[in-house]
């Protein structure tokens, strides 16, 4: 088969004049720009004015009179479902269902403050003026108090981001480096990876830190899934992806799914699309399943699991259709000729590091042969190379006036063979002698 290879650009070759280490840097510079824009827009969009929208209050008894009430205090703010028992309205505050459950026979309002430490204080300071206007006289009673080592409620939110972050940084870097290996391979790291991860996080959160007291092995085990399950993903994405995986892996497991976990700010202070990704992101499964082991709130593990499960089973579907993709593509790459500029920048800064190895071993009389040796330069050639210098030429100048390197009298004028080799030192051959 014969193949004519694609003319390069303008851009392009004038791109490969510039230093090959330079090239490496500005094709990497995309990552940094890309951060700061997705941190504003997702960031900053979301936490710059937080506010409440829809949040369901459970009442016991009838809703309608204290819906009125609320609309004519806050329009659009609550939303107001009535509970046949005192009993369901604060089980309807301890799963999250309900941000607040207000009980007029006892003129209580009850809280969960381990499930959302802001919407906690924020939403009874809301309601009390307005049931204060119907004569009503409130009381605050919380469900589920926070421990004072997690005064704000803050750990699992930063968990979540550990694990987040952990998982998609394992795969991001199999993607990049580990695309020939075998699937077996790559999950092997991914499992054995996120168990590390797992191990490490807790250990340092609860025992060393002790931002959590107890369930040391419960959340080990869940942290092992998750990242188990995030890592299977982005490797999936990575055959797609290439060495851009980090931007998927980003933008789904870290600019989108922090802001929409809930961890920060309930879906009921965030603006769209924030507040609908709260159902599908993973860091709203992982941020509710480490309620429920932490402080026994929040709707408990179905939820959570299937998410897991969705993502595990989508990162192995994208694993099989990705890696013969990535085949056919290599292969198409190859007939064709074609090649990136990320290697082609990589290609000539490897040439270029390989003389410069070549140079810092001519200046100490030194050169790497062909047979995987170094060897010191013969006297003869060193002379050769001083009386080059003396007509001018830079013994101790940069790289381009080096000996050896095209310097007059250099290794070009020798004979010696400078072409790149692996260098190794000498192996004994048990007489003394060298092989």
């Amino acid at each position: 088969m014969t193949s004519t290879k694609p003319e390069t650009g303008r851009f392009r070759l004038w791109y490969s004049t510039l230093h090959p280490s330079l090239q490496l840097i500005g094709l990497q510079l995309w990552l940094p720009l890309f951060f700061i824009v997705g941190f504003c827009l997702c960031y900053i969009a979301a936490f710059h004015a937080p506010h409440p929208h829809d949040v369901p209050i459970a009442v016991v008894g009838s809703s309608s009179e204290l819906q009125r009430s609320l609309d004519a205090a806050d329009p659009g703010v609550f939303v107001v479902r009535g509970e046949s028992t005192v009993e369901e309205a604060r089980e309807a505050v301890r799963t999250g269902h309900a941000a607040v459950a207000w009980d007029p026979a006892d003129s209580t309002i009850y809280k969960a403050s381990a499930h959302q430490y802001q919407v906690s204080a924020l939403i009874p300071a809301m309601l009390t003026p307005v049931l204060q206007a119907g004569g009503a006289t409130p009381v605050v009673e919380d469900l589920a108090p926070l421990p004072a080592y997690d005064e704000y409620g803050t750990v699992s939110l930063y968990l979540m981001l550990a694990w987040c972050i952990g998982g998609y940084m394992v795969a991001m870097f199999i993607g990049l480096m580990g695309a020939p290996l075998r699937h077996r391979t790559r999950v092997s790291v991914i499992v054995v990876g996120a168990m590390l991860i797992s191990l490490i996080t807790n250990t340092l959160a609860g025992p060393v830190i002790g931002a959590v007291q107890g369930h040391w092995g419960e959340l080990v085990l869940l942290g092992w899934a998750w990242i188990t399950a995030i890592g299977l993903t982005v490797n999936g994405i990575s055959y797609f992806a290439g060495r851009f995986v980090a931007l998927p892996a980003m933008i789904v497991f870290v600019f989108l799914s922090m802001p929409a976990s809930g961890g920060a700010y309930p879906s009921w202070f965030m603006p769209q699309p924030f507040a609908w990704l709260n159902a599908v992101v993973v860091g709203s499964g992982i941020t509710e399943m480490l309620k429920r082991v932490l402080y026994d709130v929040g709707p408990g593990y179905g939820r959570g699991l299937t998410m897991l499960v969705s993502y595990a089973v989508a990162g192995i579907v994208l694993m099989i259709i990705g890696k013969a993709w990535w085949e056919r593509r290599r292969i198409r790459r190859i007939v064709t000729g074609r090649t990136t500029m990320f290697a082609d920048a990589q290609a000539a800064n490897r040439e270029f590091l390989i003389g410069e190895r070549d140079d810092v071993l001519a200046r100490h009389g030194l050169v790497a042969t062909d047979t995987g040796s170094i060897d010191t330069v013969p006297d003869d050639e060193r002379r050769r190379y001083e009386a080059g210098a003396d007509d001018g030429s830079d013994v101790d100048g940069d790289v381009h006036g080096d000996m050896f390197l095209g310097a007059p009298g250099g290794l070009e004028d020798t004979g010696l063979d400078t072409r790149p080799v692996r260098v190794v030192p000498r192996a004994d051959d048990g007489d003394g002698g060298s092989r």
